[in-house]
């Protein structure tokens, strides 16, 4: 268990990687937004800006997480990182809509003022740090299988996706299509949208127990090979927090003794956490019935 809770703590610092990086970036965003005239820019930094707080959210669910089982949570408290996705998921859905509004707004104003070209190089510089960003949270939540950080590894990779598209719409403005940087400005908002609603689909479905039928057939598999395993009733799978919690119920010959009955589950214990890294097996044993 005590790796668990290491993992977690790696997913810290991937929390505050990009914290630090919204920081920086926003602030280079907003300025460079209101100095160059670009909305595009403008909406890509306030975007930043409510990154910070749900990078934030994600950094408190992994530091609750890390909180030992106690009479109320038997568990644990794994699911608070799974709990502050769908709070960055909120708070994403809220700033996408906010950006669309401003975007419509701009457009219904008439406003056609050119963005500078240096706006654009702005955008490009922050899109690329960003998405090294992205690629280091990516690495480490896949290596730590932490849906909070992947989440915030998401959001690092809409960034990085939205600056690209503000530079675009920049470029293109130059050419005589001013509106093209409040277009860019509804793509950054419907992208803000877009990966808020992936984050929230995927929070809901682990919180409900949701889980990969896939996924599911493999643990079967992996417990139907063990020696002794003469059937199974039924095998259950949910995540909680970055780990995986089985249920299953397996059928052995009856002639056995309760010793060797529990000997099939330390097997199965053992090879659930060899082969997927699942610690947490609970294994009920049924004899099969005997033929009349």
């Amino acid at each position: 268990m005590d790796h668990i809770y290491e993992d977690i703590r790696k997913g810290e610092r991937g929390a505050w990687i990009s914290i630090a990086a919204y920081l920086i970036l926003s602030a280079g965003k907003l300025v460079g937004g209101y100095f160059f005239a670009s909305s595009a820019l403008l909406a890509d930094g306030f975007n930043n800006l409510t990154d910070i707080v749900a990078s934030a959210a994600v950094l408190i669910g992994l530091r609750i997480s890390q909180k030992p089982p106690d009479s109320d949570h038997p568990y644990g408290h794994f699911r608070a990182e799974t709990v502050a996705s769908l709070i960055a998921s909120f708070i994403m859905g809220m700033v996408g809509i906010q950006v669309l509004v401003e975007a419509a707004k701009s457009l219904f104003m008439g406003k056609e003022a050119s963005p500078d070209l240096w706006s654009a190089g702005v955008a490009a510089v922050c899109a690329v740090c960003m998405l090294f960003v992205y690629l280091y949270n990516r690495k480490l939540a896949k290596e730590i299988k932490s849906q909070a950080l992947m989440a915030a590894a998401k959001d690092n990779l809409s960034d990085a996706l939205v600056s690209i598209g503000a530079a675009v719409g920049i470029v293109g403005a130059q050419f005589g299509l001013p509106w093209l940087d409040v277009v860019a400005a509804f793509a950054v908002g419907l992208l803000i949208c877009k990966t808020a609603w992936d984050i929230f689909r995927d929070s809901t479905y682990r919180l409900t127990d949701g889980f990969d039928q896939e996924e599911l057939r493999d643990l079967r598999g992996t417990i139907a090979k063990t020696p002794g395993v003469e059937g199974i009733n039924d095998v259950k799978a949910r995540v909680h927090g970055n780990h995986v919690l089985v249920d299953v119920v397996i059928v052995v010959d009856p002639t056995l003794s309760l010793i060797e009955g529990h000997a099939i589950s330390d097997k199965i214990e053992e090879r659930m956490k060899r082969i997927h890294n699942i610690m947490n097996v609970h294994v009920h044993v049924e004899p099969r019935e005997k033929s009349l």
